[in-house]
């Protein structure tokens, strides 16, 4: 018999008992689009959060104060001193700072607590000692804020006080206004740039008429020149739901004149982070007397984070996949019962076509050919599934279809056809001629 012949005594064989084909192909469906839809879930996660770490710059580098640092010992070049590559004072880039005092001495017995200070942050703004570093911007941070305007209050989530520079080293702009300039920094002017949610939440409506306007935090007046571009959520985190204004107005009001929070600092390139961040280390080991096994600082960059990210995605979606291969797994047993019954119901058959002279071939094929048709469907019905199902947001994340899962899907519902049909096919193939026309 030729191949044509078996195809089409195994398409007679699907069609003969279309509500139990229906009932096959329906695992195998569920199966591939379950692959399809729960790998586009990862994919979309991490597409997410990847996303999410490259508006916060692909460049940027935070250094933070370590609470457990040890420190080193007092004197010129740690905190309040110029150190190398600084003016005393935390002069230079970081206009109307305190000054600090130029004469401090060296006992060789004063031990500082780990903190970051403006003069820090100075010494780290380029020059020789720097080359990879294009700006550098000090943080602080104020918390319990309470903003006010016309009636409306509202909670803010993140109050940050910095300089100019802050707005390209964090990839912001000003969707609404414009930002503050260095003149308001070293004037100490009590302006401030909003997030869209606390503009939304005080002034209503797209939160555009606060703009200009004068609002309050913890009863202070600020100005509201410009409502910040939205940057949306990372996890439970609304990143909208902030206040950025100078550092200089922040101390003067809200956060005082204590160590910064942090120091934002934007290497010179993508490819340039690495360099810049053995600089930034170097630099603090200096002022701040201290090693790599002692520092009282660390540095992180949004590479690494992303990185650190993206194997978390990875392994989140490769066991979204596993999971879901299970019920492939189950279509395919489904394809095996049926195929035995299949042979059972029609061993009488099989004996006439081997009695007049169909061979063991002959007979494996048109089995196979049928198991691996209702393999084939229930696989196409289930990508289309698969694909209407990752059009729609699941669990808060938008699917993205990974093509590679369409395609190993599919073959993976192919050969669960090949492997379950193949043993009630050499059983059908296995049945003598004359004990199957004695079948009843």
């Amino acid at each position: 018999m030729n191949p044509r012949e078996s195809l089409r005594f195994a398409v007679a064989g699907v069609v003969a008992n279309p509500l139990r084909s229906m009932l096959t192909t329906l695992g195998i469906l569920i199966g591939v689009a379950a692959v399809i839809t729960l790998v586009a879930v990862g994919t979309g996660s991490g597409k997410a959060v990847q996303d999410s770490i490259d508006r916060l710059g692909s460049n940027t580098l935070t250094v933070t104060s370590s609470q457990g640092g040890t420190g080193g010992r007092g004197g010129p070049g740690g905190f309040g001193g110029g150190g190398p590559g600084g003016a005393p004072g935390g002069g230079g880039g970081f206009p109307g700072a305190p000054r600090a005092s130029s004469g401090t001495a060296d006992t060789g017995t004063k031990i500082r607590k780990a903190q970051l200070t403006l003069d820090d942050a100075q010494a780290l703004k380029g020059g020789s000692a720097a080359p990879h570093v294009a700006s550098v911007a000090p943080v602080v941070s104020a918390s319990s804020v309470t903003a006010t305007y016309e009636g409306a209050s509202h909670s803010v989530g993140t109050f940050t006080g910095t300089s100019p520079s802050y707005l390209v080293n964090d990839n912001d702009s000003v969707g609404v206004g414009s930002p503050f300039t260095d003149s308001d920094y070293s004037q100490r002017r009590r302006v401030a740039l909003l997030g869209v949610t606390v503009a939304k939440d005080l002034a209503g409506g797209d939160g555009s008429g606060i703009v200009g306007r004068a609002v309050q935090f913890n009863g202070i007046t600020f100005e509201a020149i410009g409502i910040l571009a939205t940057k949306g959520s990372l996890g439970p985190q609304d990143q909208d739901d902030r206040v950025i204004a100078p550092l200089t107005a922040a101390q003067d009001t809200l956060s005082g004149y204590g160590s910064l929070a942090s120091v934002s600092v934007k290497a010179t390139s993508a490819d340039a982070v690495d360099d810049a961040e053995n600089e930034v280390k170097d630099i603090l080991y200096q002022r701040h007397r201290v090693t790599a096994a002692t520092a009282d600082f660390s540095v992180n960059s949004a590479s690494s984070i992303l990185s650190a990210a993206t194997s978390s995605s990875g392994t989140f979606t490769v066991l979204l996949g596993a999971v879901s291969a299970i019920s492939l797994l189950v279509g395919g047993i489904g394809v095996m019962n049926i195929m035995l019954v299949t042979v059972t119901e029609r061993t009488r058959e099989i004996g006439v076509r081997k009695a007049i002279g169909a061979q063991r071939g002959d007979i494996v094929g048109q089995f196979l050919i049928e198991a691996v048709l209702l393999s084939l469907f229930g696989g196409l019905m289930g990508v289309l599934v698969g694909l209407g199902a990752s059009r729609f947001t699941i669990v808060g994340v938008q699917p993205v279809v990974a093509p590679y899962s369409v395609g190993l899907a599919l073959a993976v519902s192919l050969a669960t056809g090949l492997f379950f049909g193949l043993y009630p096919a050499n059983r059908a193939a296995g049945l003598r001629p004359i004990e199957a026309l004695r079948h009843e």
